[in-house]
């Protein structure tokens, strides 16, 4: 605390050396503040020499704001006698001396006489003092309790605090626990939980957050302020995709295009006609795909980042439109085409039940956060929910979903998201019974939701794909341009390293990505040679992305850096690449 030795108990605490003291009080001991007059103790601006002055090439920096910062952070690092010379040598003391005495008076216990110096620390707002101030007489409350002194305390509840008439909520709490004492270590917050030296440090960054920081430096200020200088390089970086890429204090943050998945790392082969979706699980272990050929694969991720069919799951009578992992990834939904929902076990790939709605057909399917529930888009337009035994649980009738639809639940279970109508997307609050609508100007052909469930993308007939805040009133954020749609469905997803990414199919054969917050193309992926259906990006490796499409294949997405050791080219449908596409 600028200075301020707080290592020992409080109310064990000695007074600080004459040597500290200088450190802190600009030469001037406690004892002579105290003999000082209350004018002499009046905090006012503190005056420098070249108080004006800026440091750094673009004349922002002032330097006092600079060395007082600097200051502080020695000290919080326990370079004590190193702070003190800086304060010597510049001139510029951390706080002045009648802010340095309440510090002291803080850490010492001194509850009246802290909160005497506090009104003469000159704060302009008399809101802010008396906040101060029931903080301070708050803590002399819970010490005198901890202390058995209850008469003591019940004396300041009725004299001192009330009277501020401040908070009082927390003054009816304060009361109870004269009624209750047991009812003290409920009501007490952490840095009131004992008489400790660091309950009262914890009481002074409380009250630095009342008090102007001109007047008292803020705890970490230049550790917040060199965080968040590195924070918005990251975020200004257009590739930043890895967790392993460190961020160094000596140069700007900057990463290159090779942290993006651009090279075919594999090819699979197994399905033996249109590929229209896939999806990894969420512990990244697995990668689904369907099919126009009326099949579902689960792949499985090895070691070496390579994939291998763990099972072809066969049984629908139509092609299959969509999957759905459950929250545990050890089952898995199929979708047939306006047909039935089957549900598998990952592990040993059995059918463990088919779900349908007689008269109807099913266009989409989903999971319950809980796992408890599955639901469904029926072709009759409505949205229907079963437990996994089968039985139907509710139905929501009317315009709710389209033949063709995705359709998502958020994680807390109470939305459900279903396209409603050509150009509109319900959001639909099973709880509150309330609906909200996104509505487009143009046909939607599908939708993704962001994994914090506050962001919709939504891909749009007029080959855009946009980018929706549902996090409260819906707001449009970002349009994503380049891709080619005008026949097929085409599906888009969030990806990379806190989903900073948008990746896309496309009809013209390629893999689209885009940087999510400035909307900018980054690439434009070949390798393909029909329409790009469907693209999944791996929750777990931000370096792996999946694309399926019309040539019947799927193609494994890595860096250029990226090597797979295998001894055979070809096996079990699988195709290792070597660099090339």
């Amino acid at each position: 605390m600028g200075g301020v030795e707080d290592d020992e108990p409080a109310l064990k605490r000695m007074k600080l050396s004459s040597e500290e003291l200088r450190g802190l009080s600009n030469g001037q001991t406690v004892t002579e503040l105290v003999a000082g007059s209350s004018e002499d103790l009046m905090a006012r601006p503190l005056q420098f020499e070249g108080g004006d002055e800026v440091v750094g090439s673009k004349g922002v920096i002032k330097k006092v704001e600079f060395v007082r910062i600097i200051t502080k952070a020695l000290y919080s690092l326990g370079y004590k006698k190193t702070s003190a010379y800086l304060e010597e040598e510049s001139g510029i003391p951390l706080h002045s001396s009648v802010v340095n005495l309440f510090m002291q008076q803080i850490l010492d216990g001194n509850w009246d006489g802290s909160v005497a110096t506090l009104h003469k620390i000159g704060l302009p707002d008399e809101g802010t003092v008396k906040a101060a101030s029931f903080l301070i007489l708050e803590q002399k409350f819970f010490e005198l309790l901890d202390g058995d002194k209850v008469m003591d305390a019940l004396k300041t509840l009725r004299t001192e605090i009330a009277p501020l008439c401040v908070n009082n909520s927390r003054l009816r709490e304060l009361s109870s626990c004269i009624l209750s004492p047991s009812q003290c270590f409920l009501v007490s917050s952490p840095k009131q939980n004992s008489a400790s030296a660091k309950s009262r440090r914890q009481l002074l960054e409380e009250l630095q957050k009342l008090i102007p920081p001109t007047v008292m430096i803020p705890e970490r200020r230049l550790e917040h302020l060199v965080e968040q200088a590195l924070v918005l390089q990251r975020d200004a970086c257009m590739f930043h995709n890895s967790l392993e890429k460190e961020m160094s204090l000596y140069t700007d943050h900057k990463c290159g295009r090779d942290q993006i998945p651009s090279r075919t790392l594999q090819i699979l082969q197994a399905h033996t006609d249109e590929v229209w979706f896939l999806q990894f699980s969420h512990n990244g272990k697995y990668l689904a795909s369907s099919s126009n050929d009326g099949s579902a694969i689960i792949w499985e991720v090895d070691s070496n980042r390579g994939l291998s069919s763990k099972h072809k799951l066969s049984g629908h009578q139509k092609p299959i439109s969509s999957v759905s992992w459950s929250p545990d990834d050890q089952q898995l939904l199929t979708c047939g085409v306006e047909e039935v929902i089957r549900c598998w076990d990952v592990s040993s790939g059995e059918c463990l039940h088919v779900y349908e709605k007689a008269g109807s057909g099913t266009v989409s399917c989903g999971w319950f956060p809980d796992g408890k529930w599955i639901f469904s888009g029926v072709n009759d337009k409505t949205i229907c929910m079963w437990e996994l035994d089968g039985k139907e649980v509710e139905c929501w009738k009317g315009q709710r979903t389209l033949k063709i639809s995705d359709l998502e639940v958020t994680n807390d279970g109470k939305q459900i998201i279903s396209i409603c109508r050509e150009t509109a997307i319900l959001l639909l609050d099973r709880e509150a019974k309330v609906e909200r609508l996104i509505e487009e100007d143009q046909t939607i052909t599908s939708f993704s939701l962001s994994r914090d469930n506050r962001f919709l993308l939504v891909n749009l007939l007029n080959q855009e794909i946009h980018l929706w805040n549902i996090d409260g009133d819906v707001k449009l954020v970002c349009k994503y341009k380049g891709h080619k749609r005008t026949r097929f469905v085409i599906r888009s997803c969030f990806g990379g390293l806190d989903q900073a990414f948008v990746a896309s199919g496309s009809e013209d054969s390629q893999v689209y990505i885009w940087h999510r917050g400035t909307g900018e193309l980054i690439e434009a992926l070949p390798g393909h040679s029909g329409a790009v259906n469907c693209v999944s990006w791996n929750p777990v490796n931000p370096h792996m992305l999946a694309s399926a499409s019309d040539d019947r294949t799927i193609r494994i997405w890595g860096l250029n850096n990226t090597s797979l050791k295998r001894k055979e080219t070809h096996s079990n449908g699988i195709h290792y690449c070597n660099g090339g596409t």
